[in-house]
């Protein structure tokens, strides 16, 4: 400790010294010593060291001052408060001295110490008393006319105050905007300046009176009419106010608009500039309150966006030959006027962003911008001046976006696939396809401008444009290849700008058809690889994309005939074989160049003769790379799946242990990549491969069947599958190695989807190749001999390997139909003998179920007879499964069961539900062909039973109706309406969950009807019976979730019902006496769940169809209400910070309470352990809405959100349960979130 002292009182001496060699090196160690965070100082030693730092401040020497003031921000946290007090203070009265020097040094130490405050709540009350102190000496340095730079300093750091610690300063607030005020009258422009600054950076912080307080005072000056340069820096001011103060404007926007539009009247450039400033900070900042305003301001940015009076724009633009008339004629006139007086393009370039502004803000009006808007900006497309030229286009980018924004594919469709024929096209999308021709025609003469600015402009639209409307651009192509060809080769042309043209042709090139290029290709090519010669990797990387997907052009995969590929490819092989060799260069281009050698390998490589094998051999050394070897094994794949059967003998054994190897990497993509690479490799290549060389491949396999990486598992298989279909000698040995690791898989509760099927496959191939010793029988036995043993080993097995098996054994009976009679009389025998153990039953129904599916079972009374007498054991498992069963077999032969089915639910009450069960399984996998016969009989039956007093019952009948209804929709949707006017409650709730079942997620001929008749089955939301609306809300959810296009139209009608059924009904709660407690039931809480899961499922699927604040007003609520929906609402609040910031924070302070209330709420102490789970999981919920408010920018500005930020800090318990959720289960909200927006 007395080192630490010692050693500074040392350099503070050294500090004092005549030379300023000494003072400077004493001061650079004091400072380093002060940035260790071990470094202790007593009281004694912080003084000293405080009043030596500010007395260097006055050295004479600059190099001194300067470190002297760099040692001030870490002392900060270094020392106690008085000594920063202390420090301040000198350091405030310094800055009103007359050395202006030393006034420059102190504003320098103050903008350092306020950076350094403490924003935790254990030091909130220094870093309060400092900014007291400077607040109030900063306040008395703005009274002092007579020095500006004083002023300017002061008002300086202000605004770094203001802005850091804005809510430690609540009670300077109000004295902070009447010392501003009158600085936005002096006459200095640089005070007038920095006072707007400061009173933005007050303008989130403080409260809403004086925020009043401020617009009041805006418009009051503005109303007098002052003069132009006054009325400019009000408006500058209140463009800033809204910008920083968000929603709040709100409020008072009546009242400004109409001044603003009265200022933009006014003959000043730049008073119209910021008029239009302001009116876009209004249209970002309060979308929803600007609504009214929309088309008076669309009008006014129309008219001024060409305005520009000093210029005549020539009309004569159509006529293409007058071009250089008017060149000629521009020259002239640039003599004649000079620009450097001319703002106007200010005013235009203001009244363009003003409109994209609108058009990022308002999508919902996007049709109507198609026809006002859109025509406007094309028109200045021909814009003079650069800056205002480049807006026009990112504004027209915007409208692009938008648009696509909305349409139903998103990103690239890449040429040849169906554009868009699914589904029908989205209004907008033609709108913009009819103005194609124009914009074409508008930008080809820009891209042969000199200025580089705008031809990187029309790059990027025409980027937006081929990403929006995939193939639009085929018959422009010829129009557009001269302008990108002299982008690439005119020697002006900056990098970046090649690089945006070589990424359009990119995208060009992938989203239409090779075909169109083809005329081209002699321009094009030479430019291209001109690139690919460049010395800048960027370039070069960019330019062998290009060539890449040049390379399908020369010979479009599946055409014949055709141009000769043969003088291209004489040019583009050296330049890419050039740089496939170099192996110094950057690691992109490695790729890029390993990856367009394969495409022309796959593509062209019939053409290559002899420089063929000296190709492979480089790829197979890049395989061996460990940079390389992801990019070489992609391409492996890809050449060996080519249709020209390219020659690989020579690199085959080499290869295939190499890529073996890769097998055991813990890469998991390299893994993918492999065993899809060696996939294509035996499929294509069997002839050519040797049994001995897939032994390094066999032996890495089994490690990799594991149910721990499903897709890893499911891959490996396929590869399995494929070497027992084309070289099945190579599998001999496998039943020792691979196979008990399949059915490991098999037993495995995790196994579904796609590995399944994998699997299914696997085992067909074997029985089929015959090329183990493993025949049907050995296969039979593994699959079912762990069901067969006594009780103890079965408990271990989980439901869903009994499906797996079962389906494995059906597989194995299709592959060899010979054997399925004898298995399936095993396993009738199995069935019927009751002492065999419940699990080898259970899996014998199963199998039967699965084996009848394939249609191998036939009619068999005896199979019937095994079914009823199951369904009357006494075990639920034996029941269930023969239901299944039951189900399956009718599937395969539906004419023998059908009747029997239907016969037995109305004979036997008892067993309805298994047989409904059964019944459901029917509907929902029989093709609707064979079904229709049996349609009527079922339907009518139905109708019997729907409604039944058992829910269960009820729920399966509303399935089945619901899954019937898909296999003749234009008949029974209909009679199902007609349903809902008769009949009792319970038979309208069954009809209602019906339609939730005729609610697909993907498109079905159903949907057009659904559309014309939701809105009747929807009315069922104002139902009597709370049943009813209930799963009418359940249905809402599902149409919203699967098809939201169905109720979007319908929105306006539905959410008041639906706003209405999220408030807590009185007369729904009651109290039931338990024995001597009282306890109460809300029979409302199952419906008001309901509401809120349809809330939180349209925040997804029909954001834009909804009023955010109004939606926010049920949000409050819900976080009062029950434990279940507080959990549902948090969620909400989550997606909602994400989605909509700017509604949130203009709720931001009702939202605070009720988290806090939640957060810091305790558990009685006698409560059981469930009770204090609850709390837990409450408060954890809530902490993560707490982070995803966090997150929002500007949200600490809020007083009550700061206070709360800080409380969580100071409080261990609620600081630990905020970590946890930043680090640990919830601290991927933020991105993920906004990441499905995407």
């Amino acid at each position: 400790m007395s080192s630490v002292s010692y050693h500074i009182s040392s350099l503070l001496e050294k500090m004092t010294s005549t030379d300023k060699d000494f003072r400077f090196m004493a001061t650079n160690d004091l400072m380093l010593e002060l940035q260790k965070d071990s470094i202790k100082l007593d009281e004694d030693s912080e003084r000293k060291v405080v009043n030596m730092l500010l007395r260097l401040l006055e050295d004479k020497n600059g190099e001194v001052q300067n470190l002297a003031v760099k040692c001030l921000a870490p002392l900060v946290s270094k020392v106690k408060e008085p000594q920063v007090e202390a420090m301040v203070d000198i350091l405030c009265t310094n800055m009103t001295s007359d050395k202006e020097q030393l006034r420059d040094i102190s504003s320098m130490g103050l903008k350092a110490v306020i950076a350094e405050l403490p924003l935790s709540a254990s030091g909130l009350s220094l870093t309060a008393s400092v900014c007291k102190k400077i607040t109030s000496q900063l306040i008395g340095a703005l009274a002092k006319q007579e020095d500006m730079s004083v002023q300017l300093e002061a008002l300086d750091i202000l605004s770094d105050m203001l802005g850091r610690l804005g809510g430690a300063l609540v009670g300077f607030h109000s004295s902070l905007l009447s010392s501003l005020l009158p600085q936005l009258t002096s006459s200095r422009m640089a005070v007038r300046k920095r006072s707007i600054l400061a009173l933005g950076h007050l303008v989130p912080c403080c409260s809403p009176a004086l925020f009043s307080q401020l617009t009041a005072h805006l418009l009051k000056e503005l109303a007098k009419n002052p003069q132009t340069s006054l009325t400019r820096t009000y408006i500058q001011c209140l463009a800033t106010v809204s910008r920083q103060g968000g929603h709040r404007v709100g409020e008072h926007l009546e009242k400004l608009i109409p001044m603003v539009v009265k200022f933009t009247s006014v003959e000043d450039d730049e008073l119209r500039e910021y008029c239009f400033q302001a009116f876009e900070a209004f249209i970002r900042r309060c979308p929803k309150e600007m609504s009214p305003h929309v088309a008076m301001v669309t009008k006014l940015c129309l008219k001024f966006m060409t305005f520009d009076p000093n210029y005549n724009y020539d009309d004569s633009e159509e006529d293409e030959d007058s071009m250089d008339i008017e060149d000629r004629a521009d020259e002239e006139s640039d003599d004649e006027y000079s620009d450097d007086d001319d703002m106007s393009w200010k005013v235009r370039r203001s009244a363009i962003k003003c409109l994209e502004a609108l058009i990022s803000t308002r999508r919902d009006l996007l049709l109507s911008f198609y026809s006002s808007i859109c025509p406007a900006l094309l028109a200045r497309f021909k814009e003079r001046e650069e800056n205002v030229r480049a807006d026009v286009f990112a504004a027209f980018s915007t409208l692009l976006r938008q648009t696509r924004g909305g349409s139903s594919h998103q990103g690239l469709i890449t040429a040849g696939s169906e554009l868009g024929t699914s589904r029908e096209e989205e209004p907008a999308v033609a709108l913009l396809k009819k103005q194609i021709p124009v914009i074409v025609k508008a930008l080809h003469k820009q891209l042969k401008e000199k200025s580089l600015k705008s031809r990187q402009g029309c790059f990027c639209l025409l980027t937006e444009l081929a990403h929006t409307v995939p193939g639009s651009l085929e018959e422009h192509i010829p129009a557009l290849i001269p302008g990108i060809v002299f982008s690439l080769t005119d020697k002006s042309t900056s990098s970046t700008m090649r690089i945006d043209a070589l990424s359009f042709i990119h995208v060009l090139l992938i989203s239409h058809s090779p075909q169109a290029f083809q005329p081209h290709m002699q321009m094009l090519l030479p430019a291209v690889l001109a690139c690919v010669e460049d010395t800048f990797y960027k370039i070069t990387s960019e330019a062998l994309l290009v060539i890449q997907q040049l390379i399908k052009v020369m010979r479009p995969q599946g055409q014949t005939g055709g141009s000769d590929p043969k003088p291209f490819i004489n040019q583009v092989f050296p330049v890419t074989m050039k740089r496939l060799k170099a192996t110094d260069i950057d690691q992109e281009v490695k790729e890029r160049a390993i990856s367009c050698m394969g495409h022309m390998v796959c593509h062209l490589g019939d053409h290559l003769g002899a420089e063929l094998k000296g190709v492979l051999g480089i790829f197979l050394d890049r395989l061996k790379n460990e940079i390389t070897r992801l990019t070489a094994v992609k391409t492996f794949a890809l050449v060996s799946g080519s249709p020209l059967k390219i020659d690989l003998t020579s690199i085959l054994p080499e290869a295939l242990s190499v890529l073996g190897s890769f097998l055991r990497k813990n890469q998991r993509v390299l893994k993918l990549s492999t065993l899809a690479c060696l996939t294509t490799l035996v499929t294509h290549h069997a002839a050519s491969i040797k049994p001995a060389a897939l032994e390094p491949v066999l032996s890495e396999v089994p490690p990799l069947v594991d149910e721990s990486d499903m897709h890893v598992s499911q891959v490996s298989i396929t590869l399995l599958t494929c070497m027992a279909k084309a070289c099945p000698s190579s599998l001999a040995k496998i039943s020792s190695s691979v196979l008990p690791g399949v059915f490991k898989l098999i037993h495995s509760p995790l196994l579904q989807g796609g590995a399944l099927l994998a699997i299914l496959d696997f085992l067909q191939a074997l029985v089929e190749s015959k090329a183990t010793n493993l025949g049907y029988s050995q296969l039979l036995k593994s699959l079912m001999e762990r069901f067969q043993s006594s009780k103890s080993s079965a408990d271990v097995l989980h439901r869903q390997s009994y499906y797996s098996v079962a389906r494995c054994v059906a597989a194995l009976c299709s592959a060899s139909p010979k054997e399925t009679p004898a298995t399936v009389t095993s396993l009738l025998q199995q069935v019927k003998n009751s002492s065999s153990p419940e699990s080898a039953r259970v899996l014998a129904l199963l199998c039967l179920g699965e084996v009848g599916r394939n249609g191998s079972l036939g009619g068999s009374k005896e199979v019937q007879g095994v079914i009823l007498e199951a369904f009357s054991s006494t075990n639920e498992e034996i029941k269930t499964a023969a239901s299944c069963a039951l189900g399956g077999m009718a599937v395969g032969s539906l004419n023998d069961f059908m009747p029997f089915m239907l016969k037995e639910i109305s004979a036997q009450p008892r067993r309805q539900y298994l047989l409904l069960h059964s019944l459901k399984e029917v509907i929902s996998a029989c093709p609707g062909s064979s079904l229709s016969p049996h349609v009527e009989s079922i339907w009518a039956l139905l109708f019997q039973h729907c409604e039944s007093q058992e829910e269960g019952t009820r729920n399966l009948v509303a399935e089945c109706l619901g899954k019937l209804t898909l296999v003749n929709p234009a008949q029974l949707l209909p009679r199902l309406k007609q349903h809902l006017k008769a009949g009792s409650p319970l038979a309208r709730s069954t009809v209602v969950t019906a339609v939730k079942f005729t609610i697909v997620d993907h498109p079905a001929p159903i949907d057009s009807l659904l559309k014309d008749c939701i809105g009747d089955f929807l009315k069922t939301l104002q139902d009597s019976d709370i049943n009813v609306r209930r799963v009418a809300l359940v249905m809402f959810n599902s149409a919203a979730h699967n098809k939201p296009s169905l109720v979007q139209s319908l929105l306006g009608t539905v959410l008041p019902h639906l706003y209405k059924e999220t408030q807590i009904k009185k007369d729904l709660i009651r109290e039931v006496e338990m024995g001597p407690f009282k306890h109460t039931v809300d029979d409302g809480l199952d419906v008001r769940k309901a509401a809120f899961e349809c809330m939180y499922t349209l925040l997804d699927s029909c954001l834009e169809g909804l009023d955010i604040l109004q939606f926010l007003d049920h949000v409050e609520e819900g976080l009062k209400d029950h434990y279940d929906i507080r959990m549902l609402t948090f969620l909400m609040l989550a997606r909602l910070a994400s989605l909509c910031p700017a509604a949130v924070l203009q709720r931001l302070d009702r939202l605070v309470e009720p988290l806090k209330a939640t957060c810091t709420t305790k558990v009685k102490a006698g409560s059981v352990k469930q009770e204090f789970e609850k709390q837990e999981e409450l408060r954890r919920s809530a902490m993560r809405a707490v982070a995803a408010l966090l997150a929002v920018p500007e949200v600490e500005r809020s007083p009550s959100m700061a206070e709360f930020a800080n409380q969580i800090r100071s409080n261990a318990d609620m600081a630990s349960i905020y970590q946890s959720v930043q680090g640990g289960e919830g601290g991927g909200m933020g991105p993920t979130e906004s990441m499905d927006m995407s």
